[in-house]
């Protein structure tokens, strides 16, 4: 950590002694997750690091979207290019951002052409909760997750009866946003359908110039809008006999306005369509069987002139075996069936290709020790084989207290865009090739809960851009090391949950970047929360303080430190109708976490809200 620089001693002083977040994100004792394992655990039982956050948690803190839920969560970087509905990435312990596998309700999503996520364009309203899972996980998923697993469920029926929900509100950027939703919760069958809307004027995203930046004519100047209209509908019901079956759909179009000179507009669709059944044939043996289809669409233009389509579908079917071998052992065997399909004004030679995964898991307990062992074979079609493992332990040094060891080796396949864009593009790339560890404690007192992880993840055949060729090829290898500490804990009323990342994402490769800094990621994170109820009053802050990043490999291009602090406050007008009001950036702070890419100043946003 020798690189590592930031802006106030002070704060960093504060963050050795308080240098924590809260696991448990919504303060539920034993919340139960699926994503680390692909079965059913607690998080007190996950050997893997997890943050969980609910619904609760969204409209407590009063997030707008989802780059405003992940800032500062541990291990968790995000990069935003000029506001709300602008392209929005997210990196996981200092990988890249296609080195994140994302899922909604079990179903693989993201661009084959980009191999990111848009995470901008999935309304948080349609969230129920989300599961982050940090480390590698290719040995249970294959391609993509070398930093980790972002798992979003939409939102479902619980409770009895049928129950109506209702939202409306605006503030700054001349924003205005509504959302309502109908749910139904019973013994046995359950729905929710939720619909939601949003339209901002928005600011000037970009700062740039003729010589640098994200647009060339005097024109680009203006304010970049944003409008987006989404639906979500889910549903489910156990049968007498014990089958299970949950189906949902997801969709999001919208419109967004950027600065560039190839495009400046786009007309963009998200959509998600899955189903899950579950059965147990015998008391040890449940099967699982998970189908979908995920899809991305965007047209762009040129003011009103169309430019460019890319249209990318993925398939997906899974099927999991889980057997009880004993209350002590647990075997998972699993196969994994993948296609993609690319649909695009430009000429790419290859349009899709299919990938076949099977892999095995054990979970065990013996003697205190809590084993999970994972090993995974690939055959992609166009890159054949990979295998992948995983390992993972834990050990009770106390009853309050545990040791945990991860391993894991991780693999990502190029993206179309990569392989075959016409003139800037490598049909020869290697797959990208990484190994982790992690070594980590956590705990649980009478005053909060505890974790604290260090890691390190070596990447080789790392994909980049060649500026000579204009073509990426497999030159570059990284080596990143990083902290993570975590704390939940109650002071006089006052719910506290705060975390400290420190990382030194380190170029390793031959020639002149070799000991730069990885674009893009800030070396060190701090994020503080507290949240207190006065009787129908709540109020509560956020301080999130970024250090330093580079935004090229050269480290010549650097963006500065930053501090931001919001305030939110609620005021519950009886059990169903409440009034929400948030202050973002107070201090009226200028940064950006993206050269040239402007990001909100001081800005309000108040919303009423029904819920029986």
């Amino acid at each position: 950590m020798q690189r590592s620089r930031f802006p106030a001693l002070a704060l960093l002083s504060l963050g050795i002694t308080t240098s924590l977040f809260a696991a448990n994100a919504d303060h539920q004792e034993k919340p139960v997750i699926v994503t680390a394992t692909r079965t059913a655990q607690t998080v007190d039982s996950a050997l893997a690091s997890v943050t969980v956050i609910t619904r609760k948690d969204i409209e407590r803190q009063q997030a707008r979207s989802i780059q405003d839920l992940f800032r500062g969560v541990p291990g968790v970087n995000v990069v935003n290019q000029g506001g709300a509905g602008k392209a929005t990435f997210v990196q996981m312990r200092g990988t890249e951002s296609d080195h994140v596998l994302v899922m909604i309700d079990n179903i693989k999503v993201g661009s084959a052409t980009s191999g990111t996520t848009a995470f901008e364009n999935i309304p948080i309203d349609q969230i129920d909760r989300i599961e982050i899972v940090r480390g590698p996980r290719s040995s249970l998923y294959g391609s993509e997750a070398i930093g980790g697993v972002i798992h979003i469920f939409t939102r479902k029926g619980d409770g009895a009866g049928l129950k109506p929900a209702f939202g409306f509100g605006g503030g700054s950027f001349g924003t205005l946003e509504g959302s309502t939703g109908l749910s139904y919760g019973g013994k046995q069958g359950w729905f929710n359908m939720t619909a939601s809307g949003i339209g901002t004027q928005g600011f000037n995203a970009c700062t740039g110039s003729s010589n640098a930046g994200c647009f060339i004519n005097e024109l680009e100047p203006d304010r970049d809008g944003y409008r987006n209209v989404a639906g979500s509908t889910r549903a489910g019901y156990r049968f007498q006999n014990g089958l299970e079956i949950d189906g949902s759909f997801m969709q999001s179009a919208g419109k967004t306005q950027f600065d560039g000179n190839f495009a400046n507009k786009a007309v963009l669709m998200q959509q998600v369509l899955g189903g899950t059944a579950r059965y147990s044939p015998l008391d040890f043996w449940r099967i699982s069987l998970i189908g979908g289809r995920s899809r991305e669409d965007s047209d762009n233009f040129l003011g009103t002139a169309f430019q460019s389509r890319f249209n990318t579908i993925r398939d997906t079917i899974s099927v999991l075996n889980d057997f009880t071998v004993n209350p002590n052992n647990l075997l998972t065997i699993g196969m994994d069936y993948q296609k993609d399909h690319v649909r695009s004004t430009e000429a790419f030679t290859v349009h899709s290709r299919n990938n076949w995964g099977v892999f095995a898991q054990h979970q065990a307990t013996f003697a205190k020790h809590d084993i999970q062992l994972s090993l995974r074979h690939d055959d992609n079609q166009q890159f054949g084989s990979r295998v992948t493992g995983g390992a993972g332990w834990s050990y009770p040094i106390t009853e309050n207290i545990r040791l945990l060891f991860n391993f894991g080796n991780a693999f990502k396949a190029p993206t179309f865009n990569e392989l075959y864009f016409p003139f800037s593009s490598n049909p020869n790339l290697r797959p990208e090739d990484s190994h982790s560890y992690e070594f980590g404690t956590r705990g649980k007192a009478d005053w909060g809960n505890w974790s604290l992880n260090v890691f390190e993840t070596q990447i080789k055949h790392l994909i980049a851009f060649d500026a000579e060729t204009f073509q990426p090829i497999n030159v570059d290898r990284a080596r990143i090391r990083g902290f993570e500490g975590i704390l939940g804990t109650q002071i006089k009323g006052w719910q506290i949950n705060t975390n400290l990342t420190l990382l030194n994402p380190e170029d390793r490769s031959s020639g002149l970047n070799r000991g730069n800094i990885l674009p893009r990621r800030a070396e060190q994170s701090f994020r503080l929360d507290t949240d207190r109820q006065f009787g129908r009053y709540a109020l509560g802050a956020m301080l999130l303080v970024e250090g330093q990043r580079y935004d090229n490999l050269a480290n010549t291009l650097k963006l500065d430190s930053y501090v931001k602090f919001d305030l939110r406050a609620e005021y519950n007008f009886n059990r169903h109708w409440r009034l929400q009001g948030r202050i973002e950036n107070l201090l009226n702070e200028r940064y950006e976490t993206a050269a040239f890419y402007n990001q909100p100043g001081r800005s309000f946003f108040a919303m009423v809200r029904y819920q029986p």
